[in-house]
């Protein structure tokens, strides 16, 4: 039995004893509406077990998507400086527009995440997107640390094992004050956290602001539709903004407000500091890791990073008709594709929550080659399947407790473009694990050693 699987065991005996699981399900649906953890109308946590992973796999994974990092950072320095280049990402022309307007090309990402799946005993890790732009799930993750941390079936399980958790608010909050003084702020900032004041994530946008407050830092929500730009400073009302946390996407920004709106007039001029300014963008296109693993772009990285890429970004292609290689042999992509649907996802460009993703295995050819068309007129990226972890985790349902498996993912945050801490790791019955999917669940991670 390996190390993994025993700790799961034990927690799963512990949480079977008596009436335990009843008593952990109650107390946990009421910690998750005292702590806002819902998403939506929907709790965010749907099962009585966090995730584990022992100290070496953690390091593992960690090594690895830093040194793959490196190589992000490049694939970015060379679209932000080469114009042939950032055409591979198939940028929307506002998107051109928005890169035009900003000054941070070296360093766009307070915060971005890593979307991964790891299979632990083999150290088989793959990263299938960069979420570059807004990455969602800190203050969720943190917050349902502290419900976990007070369950007695955590208290018991304790008891056999040393455990440590990956808090991501302190250096979030760490990160976003270096930055902005790096950039030359010079007095104690007023934190605007950004977006449309009806999305389902506003919960835990009030979790972040209330950590931000509780270490002395004054931050207050505003829906991007508020703000007012005059005499050199962004305003939410009276309230002066020196920093955005954005969490507002970029395409929904210029769809309701256009170019021509407050807070990126306020980004142009370099009258506020905003976390992932619009040179973010380039890298969170899908298209960021066809142009990495295409091998008409292998001169541009180093050996290290070639390693990286080959480790842990899976074959991507962007889909158009052309000649490209698999496995070392020439195929022709868009039959190449068509005819190899049991092992091909097909992803739009520019999305999110798992929208417009079609997996090949479990599509039936007509509807492949009819998305595989579409994809010839709107940009999407063919890439190929990886593969998908599954866990037992238990939950109480119908009266009883249920320990069934579920599909599990693994998405480390990465802070300041190269640092890895924390994870946000989703459950599904589904294959696409997203929480905006419908029928995700999150857990958070503990890092635990066996006790002698």
């Amino acid at each position: 039995m390996n190390a993994t699987q025993d700790a799961i065991d034990i927690y799963h005996e512990i949480l079977s004893t008596g009436d335990l699981a009843e008593e952990t399900d109650t107390a946990m649906r009421r910690l998750l509406r005292q702590s806002g953890l819902y998403f939506g109308e929907r709790p965010l946590c749907t099962v009585l077990r966090p995730h584990f992973y022992f100290e070496e796999n953690w390091q593992f994974l960690k090594t690895g998507l830093e040194a793959l990092m490196d190589a992000f950072n490049r694939a970015h320095e060379i679209c932000c400086q080469s114009a042939e280049h950032r055409a591979q990402l198939r940028l929307e022309p506002y998107e051109e527009q928005l890169f035009s307007l900003d000054r941070n090309w070296d360093l766009p990402w307070t915060s971005s995440r890593l979307d991964t799946f790891f299979v632990v005993g083999e150290n088989h890790l793959k990263c299938v997107e960069y979420n570059a732009e807004t990455p969602a799930g800190l203050g969720y993750d943190d917050a349902l640390v502290d419900a976990f941390n007070i369950m007695e079936v955590m208290q018991r399980f304790q008891e056999k094992y040393h455990v440590r958790t990956l808090l991501t608010l302190p250096t979030l909050l760490e990160s976003i004050i270096d930055d902005y003084q790096r950039r030359g702020g010079r007095h104690e900032p007023n934190i605007a956290i950004l977006d449309w004041r009806e999305v389902p994530t506003l919960n835990e946008h009030e979790i972040i602001k209330d950590f931000f407050v509780r270490q002395g830092v004054t931050a207050r929500l505003g829906d991007p539709r508020d703000l007012e730009y005059r005499d050199n400073h962004l305003w939410l009302g009276d309230y002066r903004i020196d920093i955005v946390y954005k969490r507002v996407l970029y395409s929904e920004l210029y769809q309701r407000m256009g170019i021509d709106n407050p807070l990126l007039n306020a980004v142009k001029d370099g009258a506020v500091y905003i976390t992932n300014s619009p040179a973010c963008k380039l890298m969170a296109k899908k298209a960021s890791l066809a142009f990495m693993s295409d091998e008409r772009n292998a001169a541009l990285f180093n050996v290290e990073q070639h390693l990286a890429i080959d480790r842990c970004i899976p074959w991507t292609r962007y889909v158009e008709e052309r000649k490209t290689f698999y496995q070392g042999n020439e195929v022709d992509l868009v039959d190449f594709i068509a005819q190899n649907k049991q092992k091909m996802v097909l992803k739009p460009n520019d999305e999110y929550g798992g929208k417009g993703v079609v997996i090949g295995w479990e599509t039936e050819q007509a509807e492949w080659e009819a998305t595989l068309k579409n994809a010839l007129e709107v940009p999407y990226v063919a890439q190929e399947g990886v593969r998908i972890v599954r866990h037992d985790f238990p939950a109480w349902i119908n009266g009883g407790l249920d320990i069934s498996t579920r599909f599990v993912d693994a998405d480390p945050y990465v802070f300041r473009g190269g640092i890895i801490h924390g994870v946000l790791t989703r459950l599904s019955p589904l294959t696409i694990l997203n929480v905006t999917a419908g029928s995700g669940s999150v857990v958070p991670v503990y890092i635990i050693v066996r006790k002698e």
